[in-house]
């Protein structure tokens, strides 16, 4: 079990290390080419969930992230004993929801622009998947244009990848637990049966 947490240690760290480089080295908005207009860096903070969504008062992501975080913990721990890749799947995401947890509570403290409880997550990753117009057949949303440009940060592709890990190892990891569990089918050797 302490050695799949290692995988965690490792993508919060580097969650952190290239969060601190952008806000370091880039002004908030500062877009830099990659690979021409596919892949830049960004540098944006989100106040809220994925894809900026929010609801509540403020702290409410934080709690939340906290009570889902501690949810997989507790889950990593009660299956420690399971099939490597698929712990180490939950491994990754457990890294990258404390990545986020960390810019949340502490990010509005250190950066001088808010209370514990009340940072926002830097993102700076950008794809800019598609652009254009949705075919008129779709419901409610047909012709309207379409601009897919996710902004995210290590800590989300991190949370991203072990999900699909989990996806692609769930079914070897109850294949193996339905095994350990199961009853022995060898027949266990007789005793001898004493005489009255």
């Amino acid at each position: 079990m302490m050695r799949i947490l290692w995988v965690t240690l490792l993508v919060v760290l580097v969650d952190q290390l290239t969060k601190v480089l952008v806000v370091q080295t880039m002004y908030p908005g500062e877009s830099i080419p990659i690979l021409d207009d596919w892949l830049k860096l960004t540098y944006t903070e989100n106040p809220g969930m994925a894809f900026g969504l929010s609801f509540g008062p403020p702290g409410t992501v934080a709690v939340l992230a906290i009570v889902a975080t501690i949810l997989i913990a507790w889950y990593l721990y009660r299956v420690r004993e399971g099939y490597v890749p698929y712990l180490a799947s939950l491994a990754v995401i457990l890294g990258g929801a404390l990545g986020n947890i960390i810019d949340r509570l502490f990010y509005g403290l250190i950066y001088g622009y808010a209370g514990f409880f009340h940072g926002r997550v830097v993102d700076f990753i950008h794809v800019d998947l598609w652009r254009g117009y949705l075919p008129e057949a779709i419901p409610f949303i047909g012709g309207a244009y379409v601009a897919l440009f996710p902004i995210w940060n290590v800590a989300d592709m991190a949370i991203v990848i072990g999900v699909v890990g989990m996806l692609l190892f769930q079914k070897e990891f109850h294949r193996r637990q339905q095994a350990s569990e199961a009853p022995s089918t060898e027949a266990s050797p007789k005793q001898p049966v004493e005489e009255i």
